[in-house]
């Protein structure tokens, strides 16, 4: 790959780099070099990304993962590394120590968790050197840059290297992988920002050719190997997608470091010690291939293939026609022929005449009905008893209440059971519909509401038997609602 040849060339011209010219290269220079060096790198990145993103019929990028899955359904860890130029000023500008900012190299290592589509946690460490020359002013604080002091020596400085490593976590943020308009990106933005720790070691050179070394010499009490302060680092770049586990990184980052040691001249505020790091990397992604990358994934081409798969669309057409079914079965139920408001299904007496008054099984309804009271047991002689002592108690279909029109039948029966010491049974009986089991139940239910009634008019509860004869005995032709009528009865048996 031509980028990895080149990343392996700056390398073994390191130190080529080092004896770099300090004094051809000004700042403006150094904003070309990174600007132009960038953009080749991008546009060498995206020819590859084009090749990438034109063979995304081998591959969704979203794999076997599914939506509300987890994160365990996806690579998330990778590793990385990069090299590129170091610079002690920064693209937003500010004011520098020195006036000459000079290019020098600088490398790292990078290890990141993907914890959602678009967030990430990376862990950094960065090495390499930083170098300027022609200090802006020192010694006077009446000039026009007061902020400047001297080194610790006292003496002049023309130039500085300062070697550093550093190491920080950032917080990541991705704006490419999750897209409307494209089933994969090859192409992903992102910014970063973090914080972490910098140990550092300037090595200033006066112009007599004397050079003051830091190293050893700092902190509080000048025996420190090294100044330690805290450093922010902040960044943007792009990644383009190599393979399904490869990626090219170019990025740049702002280090903002907590202190005013950097350059091994002690400046004051508002001068910043800071440094710009350009890079290219490369950057692997951890586990199986089976799995696809948590970064590249998007949610966006996964709801779509969620919604399309196949086997859900079976599930779908399966579930209308189930739902048809249902409601083929439910217009069935409300079919009714002959328009008496009783459904075909539960019709007993289909095509009844319209205007029929019919009952809950839709055959008509007599009234009153017809009663043979030939079949009747009754006390004729009983004085002022009258005919109706004794007569057939009747009853609605399916209901033990009694009727109203029962009530002058049942207080001549207890007149006369009061008169007399003679004790009754109470026979209980049922028609023909439902079960043998409801209708023995149905029946006796009957008899007791008959014998509750006699017990509150006053008739003692021992006179009073009660039995259930169900839907058998029937005294009229069960086949017509007229025979049935009949059989929903109680009859009195005297002893």
């Amino acid at each position: 790959m031509v980028i990895v040849s080149n990343i392996i060339t700056i390398f073994e011209k390191k130190s080529q780099l080092k004896s770099f010219n300090l004094k051809t290269m000004n700042y403006s220079t150094l904003k070309k070099t990174v600007v132009l060096s960038f953009v080749s790198l991008m546009a060498v990145g995206m020819a590859q990304a084009q090749t990438t993103t034109a063979d995304t019929s081998k591959t969704s990028g979203t794999g076997t993962a599914k939506v509300f899955g987890g994160t365990g359904q996806y690579n998330t860890l990778s590793i990385g590394v990069n090299v590129g130029a170091t610079a002690p000023a920064v693209a937003t500008g500010g004011v520098n120590v020195f006036n000459n900012p000079i290019i020098d190299l600088g490398y790292g290592l990078s290890l990141k968790d993907q914890l959602s589509h678009t967030f990430g946690l990376q862990l950094d460490l960065h090495g390499g050197e930083l170098k300027g020359s022609e200090v802006v002013k020192q010694n006077n604080s009446s000039a026009s840059f007061p902020y400047v002091v001297d080194n610790p020596s006292g003496e002049q400085a023309s130039s500085f290297v300062t070697q550093f490593m550093t190491a920080t976590l950032s917080a990541t943020q991705n704006f490419g992988n999750i897209s409307f308009l494209h089933r994969q990106s090859a192409i992903n933005f992102y910014l970063s920002e973090g914080a972490g720790m910098a140990w550092y070691t300037p090595t200033v050179t006066q112009p007599n050719g004397n050079k003051i070394v830091w190293k050893g010499t700092s902190g509080d009490n000048h025996n420190d190997t090294y100044v330690k302060e805290l450093v922010i680092p902040v960044g943007a770049g792009v990644k383009f997608k190599l393979t399904d586990q490869l990626d090219l990184n170019l990025g740049y980052t702002e280090n903002f470091i907590d202190g005013f040691n950097l350059t091994g001249v002690h400046a004051k505020f508002p001068a910043e010690n800071k440094y710009g790091y350009t890079y290219a990397g490369l950057e692997y992604t951890l586990g199986p291939k089976s799995k696809p990358s948590l970064e590249w994934a998007n949610p966006v081409a996964m709801m779509y293939d969620e919604l399309y798969d196949a086997a859900l669309r079976q599930e779908v057409e399966a579930l209308k026609g189930r739902v048809a079914n249902v409601e083929t079965a439910v217009n069935d139920l409300k079919k009714d022929s002959d328009g008496d408001g009783v459904s075909d299904q539960f019709d007993r007496c289909p095509n009844t005449p319209a205007g029929t008054v019919v009952d809950g099984s839709g055959c008509p309804i007599v009234f009153p009905p017809a009663i043979d009271t030939s079949l009747f047991v009754r006390k004729t002689a009983m004085a002022g008893m009258g005919a109706a002592a004794y007569s057939n108690i009747q009853f609605e279909f399916d209901s033990s209440v009694l009727k109203t029109s029962s009530y002058p039948v049942l207080d001549a029966t207890s007149a006369d059971l009061r008169a007399t010491s003679e004790e009754c049974e109470l026979d209980g009986f049922a028609s023909s519909e439902g079960t043998a089991a409801h209708n023995m139940r149905l029946s006796r239910d009957r008899a007791n509401s008959v014998k509750t009634y006699l017990v509150n008019s006053g008739v003692p509860a021992k006179k009073l038997k009660v039995k259930a004869f169900g839907e058998t005995h029937p005294i009229a032709d069960n086949s017509t609602e007229a025979g049935r009528i009949l059989n929903r009865r109680v009859q009195f048996k005297k002893k």
